[in-house]
């Protein structure tokens, strides 16, 4: 089983650089908070604004759309049915492009932890809620990816997935009323706990709707898996 999950690895490494869409989705928010984070400086702006904004757009959007155009490309061009004779199982393929997702967006949250100047254990929370969230996000994007029957039907129901997770939180700041409706996504949850990083307090409420968000999307792979399979 390790061995197979190396192997997907590597092959998703070379095909990272390859696919021109993915590489961009993870690096395009680090490069943006590095750049607004040194060149804004406005008179009442909150620390880490933009490290804050970006890790959240970052994080609903990253591995969410990777995950399902992996998945889709392959099974739009067969290749898991190839891998399917080398012996490989579907799980042992899900595990290892979800490890490598997982991984290279951590990377790139890292970076944007960096950029937003969280040090010690500030970072560290940073780090794991993000990741809490990286895993969320994988797994909407599973499900969309092993649902659709080729790219271009994961492109049509990934775009507004992650439009919503991704922008939800940021005009929920400015608006009440999608505040209200905001809540019961974990995408905000994880904006709100980032938002407090250096006194955290994490409540029933936030720890509720993300386990609720994380239940929904394996309920839902598993309800497309069987549907559809990953061929």
């Amino acid at each position: 089983m390790m061995k197979h999950m190396i192997a997907i690895l590597w092959k998703q490494i070379k095909d990272t650089f390859k696919n021109k869409t993915i590489f961009i989705q993870f690096v395009m928010f680090p490069a943006l908070t590095i750049i607004m984070e040194n060149a804004v400086k406005m008179e009442g702006m909150e620390e880490h604004f933009f490290a804050t904004l970006f890790a959240v757009m970052y994080m609903g959007m990253a591995p969410l759309t990777s995950m399902a155009a992996i998945i889709s490309e392959e099974k739009e061009k067969n290749t898991l049915r190839v891998l399917r004779m080398s012996n490989v199982k579907p799980a042992e393929y899900l595990m290892g492009v979800g490890i490598y997702i997982w991984t290279i967006c951590m990377i790139g949250a890292g970076v944007i932890g960096i950029a937003g100047k969280y040090t010690g254990s500030v970072f560290g929370k940073f780090m794991c809620v993000m990741g809490v969230g990286m895993l969320v996000s994988i797994l909407i994007g599973a499900a969309i990816g092993t649902w659709s029957r080729n790219q271009m039907m994961a492109t049509s129901i990934t775009v507004p997935v992650m439009m919503v997770f991704s922008f939800l939180p940021m005009l929920a700041m400015f608006n009440d009323s999608i505040a209200k409706i905001a809540k019961f996504t974990y995408s905000q949850q994880i904006h709100l706990l980032i938002n407090q990083l250096e006194q955290m307090e994490i409540k029933f409420e936030q720890t509720g709707v993300v386990l609720i968000n994380m239940v929904v999307a394996v309920v839902l792979f598993v309800f497309a898996y069987k549907r559809t399979g990953l061929e």
